[in-house]
């Protein structure tokens, strides 16, 4: 497993949480909207639903640095029943827009952080003691799985009608 050296991490972190909402802009400006709100699979989410995440879970990330600066223990996330819900017709640029201003300050509180704050330390309800740096970890990889999330979401009508190429998207297949 590699890991990120703690001298590249805030770096790293915004590379890609940087580069989050414009991946979703592109898929704003080129998907038609019936694509991004389809649900690839029971209870699997859609695109835009991926999106609506990423927002719920800014506020989160951002709450939980100012916690974790302050050395205070901070309440776990359950986005089925604390997370917002889609309206009927989402606008999928006004989510864009939305989350790109939540990220914008996300990207400025990262980049408040120095080398010495990743060892701060508070209590997350469900999981324990928990560094500053594993929160920044998980906030680059969730990032990125949500996004992969959402590329597959888009992925599936394409892979029902492709017939015998079918076998190649075995790893990619929601059910």
């Amino acid at each position: 497993m590699n890991n990120i050296a703690p001298e590249n991490l805030i770096a790293w972190v915004a590379s890609v949480i940087c580069s989050t909402p414009g991946r979703f802009q592109q898929f704003s400006n080129s998907f038609p909207a019936a694509l991004l709100m389809d649900q690839p699979a029971p209870g699997e989410w859609s695109a835009l639903e991926c999106l609506q995440h990423l927002i719920d879970t800014e506020r989160v990330f951002q709450s939980r640095i100012r916690a974790l600066l302050a050395g205070q223990d901070f309440p776990a996330f359950d986005p089925a029943t604390q997370g917002a819900k889609l309206p009927s017709e989402p606008d999928m640029a006004a989510l864009v827009q939305e989350f790109s201003h939540l990220r914008e300050q996300g990207v400025a509180l990262l980049q408040s952080l120095t080398f010495n704050d990743l060892t701060r330390q508070g209590r997350h309800a469900e999981l324990g003691m928990v560094t500053l740096s594993n929160l920044l970890h998980e906030w680059g990889g969730h990032d990125l799985m949500h996004t992969v999330q959402a590329e597959r979401a888009v992925m599936q009508p394409f892979i029902g009608g492709c017939g015998p190429w079918h076998i190649y998207f075995t790893d990619h297949i929601q059910k």
